[in-house]
């Protein structure tokens, strides 16, 4: 596999995040190198999954 990027001009004026999840990654611009990790050492019954939680409106 070939990948060919251009790295060319960024411009980014504004940029509004309604919500994350547990694990997420918001990048703008370039990254030499990423590397994301996440370990849990809680048991798996006490794990709860629910919907995302939006982030507090701007006020």
């Amino acid at each position: 596999m070939e990948l060919n990027v251009v790295n060319r001009e960024l411009s980014v004026d504004d940029v509004q995040i309604t919500g994350v999840t547990t694990s997420s990654l918001f990048l703008i611009g370039d990254a030499d190198s990423i590397q994301l990790a996440s370990t849990f050492d809680t048991p798996p019954e006490s794990l709860i999954i629910g919907p995302f939680v939006p982030l507090s409106p701007k006020g």
